[in-house]
């Protein structure tokens, strides 16, 4: 089956009998950030998977369960990243931000390099 972040937040907030509101407050997200999150419209970086997960009282490994899953049978270079997403659990909160800070940073980095790219493209 294949479940995206989305599917496993609402799976799990509905279990729990929250409502987004509650999910949303505790949290401290936005109402509309959080909207796009649960239904699959955006993927949210790694510090507000951490704000959802504790909103929620469940684990990175209770909220990836279904994802990990899924990665663990298809890319063994994705396993390595998996298992030390799990890890960060163990790690104190401010060691477990700086990781998501970094990450957040590859990732934008990433995500402005391809923009460049595509924009270099059309331009020519």
């Amino acid at each position: 089956m294949n479940m995206n972040i989305g599917d496993n937040i609402r799976k799990i907030r509905i279990a729990k009998k929250l409502s987004q509101k509650e999910v949303i407050m505790n949290a401290n997200i936005d109402t509309a950030q959080y909207s796009r999150i649960e239904s699959n419209k955006t993927e949210p970086s790694l510090t507000t998977i951490e704000k959802i997960t504790k909103a929620l009282g469940v684990s990175l490994s209770e909220l990836f369960e279904e994802k990990e899953k899924e990665i663990l049978t298809t890319n063994s270079g994705m396993r390595a990243i998996t298992e030390r997403m799990l890890q960060i659990e163990s790690l104190s909160e401010e060691e477990s931000n700086a990781i998501c800070i970094i990450l957040d940073a590859f990732i934008s980095k990433k995500k402005l390099k391809d923009t460049l790219e595509k924009f270099l493209q059309d331009i020519k």
